[in-house]
């Protein structure tokens, strides 16, 4: 409370005059600048193509008009929404020592009272409101996003190029046997060595070959199937050679911890350690947060409610840790958070869906201080460190 105190102190409005605050509202085609310029009265508008130079001379041309006035502008503040656009504006004009921060965009509040004009006019000033306020050390008016570097950008890549390709691997061998099917042919499994072999030799109930067309499909989702399976095995190797070349890295040292933990594998690991647990978190109530597996509670006068998962963190955390703690109860079974999800489901019956979920994050949590503190959870067992 008393470092909010202070910034508060710190941002009145006579430094206030000393920055130029802007916001953009982005889209794929254009930009809507939008700014608040010490000593003019008017607050500019300017629509601008997707062209990080030209927001750049805009920015110095603003900070020339304040000059003029009488305003000598010691900080050029940018804000936008997070968005398709990613974090390279942000990371662009952070080298050209601008100041930005990115908005996360649904931290913005709105009218819901009625049906409302919505504009990117309306938009820019609804964001100048919310990140003037912030900027006052009002927190509540928006929250920010952290800004990746480029290379944590790029780390997430292989695990979730490889999450799209599996799924892709699936859906092709859902339409092959949903194909198969319509024609009556079953316990035909595309997945095998040779089954492009023995299609043609398939043959429906009354003895007719797969017709021309059909085959000819099937031939090619075959050959799609054994693509991505190629391109799956890359990528698995190529994060092996990575985790042996750079072992002593930050995150790869991570990784390899987390894969010690008999019931996690490197697939887990790495999802984990890119999305989540390489991040600097701030206690372990940010962590749960951040993996959208803490509550929702709805609480007014005597009603007293559970609306379930907030669902506002990452899905690919919270899916893959829900599906890591199925996995720890069959692997770690005499681990402490194992007993603890045992008794509290012994005698409760239907409880288990909802206990999972408190148990994925009580293990979020302690793989957390695991790979940041060195501490084992309690009753786990580690494989031996190669």
């Amino acid at each position: 409370m008393q470092k909010l105190n202070d910034l508060s102190r710190s941002l009145i409005p006579l430094e206030l005059d000393c920055t130029l605050i802007t916001v953009i509202e982005m889209s794929q085609s254009s930009w809507l600048v939008a700014s608040i310029v010490p000593g003019v009265e008017r607050q500019p508008l300017k629509k601008l193509t997707v062209d990080e130079s030209a927001l750049l001379k805009l920015l110095h041309r603003w900070r020339q008009e304040a000059e003029k006035a009488g305003h000598r502008i010691m900080r050029i503040t940018v804000a936008f929404e997070a968005g398709r656009d990613g974090f390279w504006l942000a990371r662009w004009l952070r080298a050209r020592d601008i100041e930005v921060h990115v908005i996360h965009a649904s931290s913005v509040a709105v009218s819901r009272e009625h049906r409302r004009a919505k504009t990117d006019r309306l938009d820019t000033e609804l964001l100048k409101r919310s990140f003037l306020g912030w900027l006052r050390g009002e927190r509540d008016h928006c929250k920010m996003v952290a800004i990746p570097t480029i290379k944590d950008e790029d780390a997430k890549r292989p695990n979730r190029e490889r999450e799209s390709l599996v799924a892709e691997k699936s859906r092709i061998v859902n339409r092959m046997k949903a194909t198969l099917i319509r024609l009556g042919i079953r316990g035909f499994n595309p997945k095998l060595k040779k089954a492009g072999e023995r299609l043609e030799g398939l043959r429906t109930p009354e003895g007719e070959p797969i017709p021309p067309n059909t085959l000819a499909e099937l031939l090619r989702d075959m050959e799609r199937r054994r693509l991505v399976s190629a391109q799956i095995r890359r990528i698995e190797d190529a994060r092996l050679e990575r985790l042996e070349q750079a072992s002593g890295d930050g995150s790869h040292a991570m990784v390899r911890l987390l894969a010690r933990v008999i019931g996690v594998g490197i697939e887990t690991a790495d999802m984990l350690v890119q999305e989540v647990l390489s991040r600097n978190m701030r206690d372990r109530r940010a962590v749960a947060r951040y993996a959208g597996l803490t509550g929702s509670p709805d609480e007014s006068g005597r009603k007293r409610r559970e609306k379930g998962l907030a669902r506002s963190g990452n899905a690919r955390v919270r899916r893959g840790m829900i599906q890591l703690a199925w996995r720890f109860l069959m692997f770690q079974k005499d681990s402490t958070l194992a007993q603890w999800f045992r008794a509290r489901t012994e005698n409760a019956r239907g409880a288990r869906k909802l206990m999972i979920v408190a148990l994925a994050r009580k293990l979020l949590i302690a793989l957390w201080r695991l790979v940041r503190e060195g501490v084992v959870p309690d009753g786990v067992v580690l494989r031996p460190a190669h």
